[in-house]
């Protein structure tokens, strides 16, 4: 934090931007502002305070102003979802866009049907099994007694069929407690753990799927989320089952089945969910699948390139306008997209070699520095 701090106050830039809503990044933003005027965007793809307050009840209303803060004083808004820019307009962002980010490695569906079939044989799955399934951090919450993934060991503990498995992509604190669920009953042989497994690879474990989880609380929490993996259900073209969350209604084209709960570890979710499944046939799913549209341009990364590059460039001319010192020269004044795409392509090797860059799928900080009139990867 204070490195950070006294890299702003030195450098002085005429904008910085962060993807993250920690408070180690935040806080020197917000003193910069009140301190020396200066000008930043934030990128989250959380409610702040309700997330925080579903792991500490205590903390959520001082992270809620913290929130409230850090939107009010920006300069601008980068919100993973529309939910998000909505609630930093709010609490006071003047500008804001959203940017849901996208699958980073795409497969073709040839190489999908050739990753269905050697995972499946890899991890025993019948070819004509059908798989529900769930790639992501089990992080176990204690409060609630959950993590990504319990809604489907819980579900398959009620299932007669047998020609049900389930799926799971990841690793994390919860996972003992998956395990010693899934070793009770009948089923314990049709739930797979994967573990851990390198990002480039999480498409195959997709492509083994028939249906994607996506839990989601109705709540302040879970109500303001896609999820990061949701850009990869889609490129996968797998059918996704959630809640009754907004994203569930908005996104919806024929290829979402909704379930009614609160929340993903009540009762009338799972037993939602156990039915479901008991009862789906192939040629559903295939409808379901059918319906994923070729195309998603909320999740298309060229146009959310170009459109955070007219984002970044507007504040920067605005700021300009207003601020009579401010020096943006050429570089800074217009990205090109393609520029940009040039970038994003070739991170430098060196972390303390400059590089023009505008990355919405990785943390940053950046910079646009008066002096080189640059901006730079931080």
């Amino acid at each position: 934090m204070k490195q950070l701090m006294l890299q702003i106050w030195r450098d002085r830039p005429d904008l910085v931007v962060m993807e993250g809503t920690g408070i180690a990044g935040g806080l020197p933003l917000i003193l910069s502002r009140w301190l020396h005027g200066l000008s930043y965007v934030v990128s989250s793809g959380d409610a702040i305070g309700p997330w925080v307050g579903s792991h500490n009840r205590w903390m959520g209303w001082p992270f809620t102003v913290y929130e409230k803060l850090l939107c009010q004083w920006s300069a601008g808004f980068i919100g993973w979802t529309p939910y998000l820019v909505g609630r930093a307009m709010t609490f006071g962002a003047p500008r804001a866009m959203t940017a849901s980010g996208w699958a980073p490695f795409h497969r073709t569906p040839e190489e999908l049907s050739a990753a269905r079939n050697r995972v499946r044989a890899e991890l025993d799955i019948p070819a004509d099994a059908i798989v529900i399934g769930i790639a992501g951090s089990m992080q176990w919450s204690h409060r609630f007694g959950f993590c990504y993934g319990y809604e489907l060991v819980k579900a398959m503990q009620q299932l007669k069929r047998e020609d049900v498995y389930a799926l799971l992509v990841g690793d994390g604190s919860g996972r003992v407690n998956l395990e010693k669920i899934a070793s009770i009953g009948p089923s314990v042989s049709r739930v797979k753990f994967t573990g851990r497994v390198p990002q480039k690879i999480v498409p195959d474990y997709l492509a083994t799927m028939d249906i994607g989880s996506m839990p989601q609380s109705v709540d302040q929490t879970g109500s303001f989320r896609y999820t990061t993996k949701i850009s990869e259900y889609l490129d996968c073209r797998l059918p996704m089952v959630t809640g009754h969350v907004p994203m569930g209604y908005d996104l919806d084209d024929g290829w979402i089945w909704r379930l009614p709960g609160d929340a993903p570890w009540r009762d009338n979710y799972i037993d939602a969910l156990a039915t479901l499944l008991e009862n789906i046939s192939r040629s559903e799913i295939e409808v379901k699948k059918n319906a994923i549209p070729n195309a998603y341009p909320l999740f298309d990364r060229n146009l959310q390139i170009e459109r955070t590059t007219a984002f970044i460039s507007d504040l920067l001319k605005l700021k300009k306008s207003l601020t009579s010192s401010s020096v943006v020269g050429p570089e800074v004044g217009h990205l090109e997209s393609n520029d940009v795409r040039s970038m994003f392509a070739s991170r430098p090797s060196s972390p303390s070699r400059p590089r023009k860059l505008l990355s919405i799928g990785h943390s940053y900080v950046l910079g646009v520095n008066r002096k080189n009139r640059s901006v730079v990867w931080r």
